[in-house]
């Protein structure tokens, strides 16, 4: 089985491009933060992620530098010769789904409005123990 999951922030604005076909595809990258702290630092690990057609144009029109994401897919290994030669193996994760964790306000975009924690139109109230079903 090859699935991972993956929670962090974008550490670069996404790369959009289309292949010759016309296919959305969108690349960026993502530090996840490790459980321990070396010399008191935190330490991360960076992933490369690739999303396809309406993922990608998701994607593309609404992350940014900093945006928080789930990101649900499998990891795909790739070799190419660089420019002197010499063989490059790259890893990367291909995504399935990329949840939006973050608000917008919180990645940096001052135009987008504070999540608010009231419900419209919604009136809560606590349940007696008579009226639950279980």
């Amino acid at each position: 089985m090859n699935k991972c999951i993956f929670i962090g922030n974008l550490t670069r604005d996404p790369e959009f491009s289309t292949t010759a076909s016309g296919v959305s595809l969108c690349r960026f990258s993502i530090a996840v933060s490790r459980t321990f702290k070396r010399e008191g630092e935190p330490e991360a690990d960076f992933f490369n992620i690739v999303t396809w057609r309406g993922l990608a144009d998701n994607c593309h029109k609404y992350l940014t530098k900093g945006s928080k994401v789930c990101v649900i897919g499998s990891m795909q290994n790739r070799s190419y010769d660089d420019k002197d030669g010499n063989k490059r193996y790259v890893s990367d994760v291909v995504a399935d789904e990329v949840e939006f964790v973050g608000s917008r306000a919180q990645a940096g975009n001052a135009d987008a409005p504070a999540p608010s924690n009231e419900r419209r139109g919604a009136t809560l109230e606590p349940a007696s123990g008579d009226d639950l079903p279980f």
